[in-house]
């Protein structure tokens, strides 16, 4: 009898077991990617920025845009949702296509640019490529060299991309430059080969205000120096799972070190956003779809 009983237990504990990793994947695949959306707020002491220079910045990253998750429905929510926070500038982070196999009807880059072209910003909204926009234009792969189709949609919807470029800014007649990386992952191969250059790109900073570097992976921060205030990066989507402030996968070769969030090193900054899409597998557990806001500078009073 006792046996009979223990044979009970174990079965209903097996069925439980099941049943529950049943729901956290459907939860997983069906629900955090395909409804949720979250705004993932950061207000960063830097010791690179002015305090009396307040600026705010609106953070889009990997939307990966396509059906079941992205559509383009999903992205024009994503679009209102942006502007309603007001934001003084609006960031594009790269990788805008989703090209993996669980896709059931794409949305062309052409397609998301067109609908970021309704993103409002008092100073602009500015873009730069990732991985996955190279890898997608099989052009740029086969030639070896830009600029790719991402590129020319944005560009021809008014959205300029930086690509190992910088722009000065001014807000309420204070300057500060906004820089953007090329990829580092761009050109597929054993190794892969970036289009990056970091030491270029810093050399048209051509004044001591404050800069902000834009990298698709974070990968590149170690090499980045405290001239540049603060670093914004994507491309890890937090992991896609994350439990316990724990990434089990995370496509950077520093592991969980620059997975998410804000990271401090030596004083510098480098805040990573979780993005919007999925790669590889279309699932998302604990790091739900997200914008990210980052306040720099404090509010001026009245």
């Amino acid at each position: 009898m006792g046996d009979v009983i223990g044979r009970r237990a174990f079965l209903k504990t097996l069925l439980g077991s099941a049943a529950a990793l049943t729901a956290l994947g459907s939860y997983a695949f069906g629900v955090e990617p395909a409804f949720r959306l979250a705004v993932r707020r950061y207000a960063p002491a830097l010791p690179r920025w002015p305090e009396d220079l307040p600026l705010t910045m609106t953070i889009i990253a990997d939307p990966h845009a396509g059906e079941p998750h992205m559509s383009r429905a999903r992205l024009e929510e994503v679009v209102e949702a942006a502007n309603a926070l007001g934001s003084d500038l609006i960031l594009l982070l790269g990788d805008y296509e989703a090209s993996h196999p669980f896709v059931t009807r794409p949305v062309p880059v052409r397609d998301c640019a067109a609908v970021f072209r309704n993103l409002r910003a008092p100073l602009g909204v500015h873009a730069i490529l990732g991985n996955h926009d190279w890898w997608d234009d099989r052009d740029a792969q086969r030639n070896r060299r830009g600029p790719i189709r991402a590129r020319r949609a944005f560009e021809a919807v008014g959205i300029p991309v930086l690509e190992n470029d910088a722009v000065r800014i001014e807000k309420d007649g204070r300057p500060f430059w906004l820089l953007g990386l090329g990829d580092q992952l761009a050109l597929r191969g054993r190794p892969m080969v970036g289009v990056d250059d970091l030491e270029g790109t810093l050399s048209r900073v051509t004044d001591d205000a404050p800069a902000i570097l834009l990298a698709h992976e974070p990968d590149i921060f170690p090499a980045v120096p405290d001239r540049i205030a603060l670093t914004l990066s994507g491309h890890t989507h937090g992991g896609q799972v994350r439990v316990f402030g724990y990434s089990p996968m995370v496509p950077s070769r520093f592991g969980n070190r620059y997975a998410y969030g804000h990271v401090e090193e030596e004083g510098r900054h480098l805040i990573v956003s979780g993005g919007l899409g999925t790669s590889i597998l279309p699932i998302r557990f604990g790091v739900p779809p997200e914008i990210t806001h980052v306040t720099l500078g404090a509010p001026r009073p009245g």
